[in-house]
């Protein structure tokens, strides 16, 4: 394989810093072209000496002189602002982009990713959930490919390598259940900030680990599978697992079933996205089967979790519908996690705004930031 030069969009997040691990182990065969970071200019700053990238863009600009200080007396090149990113994917030097970052905020660099076309590794969920439509007929026409690196998208296309003409019936989800699985509806309504931010398995930033205690973590990807793997709706399910083993599963048309499984460590799903189509060695833990002597599964309960269903509403109704509850949802769990707003509001937030914002059946780039910007006024207002 040939040595791949990769722009970390987000280098500073869980998944951009487990993707810089991956990077450093595999030396030979990846080296960093490109780091981005919004706010943490000093995690950048460290990440770029060690890492010496060609390009560094601080998106929050009030930082550009400090990692410009910091960096220029080693030749590497830093801009500052939105803009500065969106140009910079687009390097004839960059053979893959990493997007890893979190929310709306991921979309533009990643549109603008595939009209150069690069291929996109995909960490930023809210991508397809806002603007789905849009971003995989773009990469259609650019002939540009996007390889999931979520757990479960990257569980989904693992299953169907080599299963090209072999239609899907169906596909699961599964879901840890987060800290509250096991919760009432009472004790969660009283649930604390740092109870939230406990997740049994996986280690994630603070925005998607909020997400993954509602299970609006999972109508996100839920909406992400529908648009990866052309799905409808009725096709897509999903189960509670919380072992967090079977990462998710395909269902073929005479019934069998693929499930791709492993512990869970974010860095496996990386490594395959940026070594695709080959598996690259790893020194991490082996799963054992008699450390696990039961699997267990049950369905989620949309009751206890009703951003679970919310998320279904909106992909069935469609159009700006997904913008609307992501943007709603952002602001609602900033607000959380600045202590504003307790953790049942977060849902009551996201559901007044559904109420609220104007719905369009269709939508292009421009209607969507449109769509984003009067959802957040509109969450912010009730908060």
């Amino acid at each position: 394989m040939e040595k791949k030069r990769i722009a970390v969009l987000g280098s500073t997040g869980s998944i951009g810093t487990q993707a810089l691990d991956v990077i450093s182990r595999h030396s030979d065969l990846f080296e960093v072209e490109v780091l981005t970071a919004h706010n943490q200019h000093k995690l950048l700053v460290e990440q770029s000496l060690k890492y010496r990238p060609n390009t560094v863009v601080i998106s929050n600009e009030e930082h550009y002189q400090i990692v410009n200080e910091a960096l220029a007396p080693h030749g590497i090149k830093v801009f500052a602002g939105s803009d500065a990113l969106d140009q910079v994917v687009q390097m004839e030097s960059i053979d893959m982009v990493l997007a890893a970052m979190v929310g709306f905020a991921g979309l533009s660099s990643v549109i603008k990713s595939i009209e150069a076309g690069k291929p996109v590794a995909l960490a930023n969920k809210e991508t397809l959930v806002v603007a789905g439509q849009l971003v995989t007929k773009l990469a259609l026409e650019k002939r540009t490919p996007i390889i999931p690196v979520d757990s479960e998208h990257s569980a989904i296309f693992q299953c169907l390598i080599g299963e090209h003409n072999n239609p899907i019936e169906k596909i699961y989800l599964t879901a840890s259940g987060g800290p509250f699985r096991e919760f009432s509806y009472q004790q969660i309504s009283e649930v604390s900030l740092a109870q939230a931010l406990k997740h049994p398995n996986w280690d994630m930033g603070a925005k998607i680990t909020i997400d993954s205690a509602s299970m609006m973590n999972k109508g996100l990807e839920a909406i992400e599978a529908k648009w990866l793997f052309g799905l409808k709706p009725e096709q897509i399910d999903v189960i509670i697992h919380p072992q967090s083993i079977i990462h998710s599963i395909v269902q073929f048309q005479d019934g069998s079933m693929k499930a791709q499984m492993g512990l869970p460590d974010m860095r496996l799903p990386i490594q395959y996205a940026l070594g695709y189509p080959q598996r690259l060695p790893s020194q991490e833990t082996r799963f054992n089967f008699t450390d696990y002597p039961e699997l267990n599964f049950e369905k989620p309960d949309m009751i206890r979790f009703p951003n679970l269903r919310i998320a279904f509403e909106v992909m069935e109704k469609g159009g700006n519908m997904p913008c609307i509850m992501n943007a709603a949802n952002e602001i609602a769990v900033e607000a959380f996690l600045l202590g504003k707003i307790g953790f049942p509001e977060m849902t009551r937030v996201i559901e007044k705004t559904l109420e609220k914002a104007t719905f369009l059946p269709e939508a292009g780039y421009d209607e969507y930031v449109k769509s984003d910007r009067e959802s957040r006024e509109i969450a912010r207002m009730l908060i």
